[in-house]
């Protein structure tokens, strides 16, 4: 089993501060073909996450528009997991919390983010044997 640190390994997370307007955001998502971006305080900390699912829900249609900062449509203190667990724990998170994009942080410090395309089709053949094991316990 992959350990998260071998998927994200020398990546460059797309980072914003929490001031940045949306249009910024979605057009370094555009450029970068990115899903998500961490979303940092002016000390570099981890304060949100901002995914193109957001954009849709929390800015086109509640109308606001692209000069809205980040900090009011970001998802705030996401879930985060550390570079040592295994990608299937990564999953599970993802399952259990909805959501297809976890930041990777080692204490303070921010290394990446995991999302649901970075994972092989093993590990997802895994957790859909795990989910329907469950189902059948119920």
């Amino acid at each position: 089993m992959r350990i998260l640190s071998d998927i994200v390994c020398n990546q460059r997370p797309l980072m914003l501060k929490d001031t940045a307007p949306v249009g910024q955001a979605c057009r370094h998502m555009r450029e970068k073909k990115a899903g998500s971006v961490l979303v940092v305080d002016d000390a570099g900390k981890l304060v949100g996450i901002f995914t193109g699912r957001d954009a849709v829900r929390r800015v086109l249609a509640a109308g606001k528009n692209e000069g809205t900062k980040l900090r009011d449509v970001m998802t705030a203190d996401p879930v985060t997991i550390s570079s040592n667990k295994s990608a299937i724990e990564a999953l599970r998170i993802m399952w259990d919390g909805g959501f297809r994009h976890i930041p990777l942080v080692d204490g303070d410090k921010i290394l990446g983010v995991i999302s649901r395309g970075d994972f092989q089709s093993s590990e997802q053949l895994q957790l859909d044997e795990e989910r329907q094991l469950w189902e059948h316990m119920r």
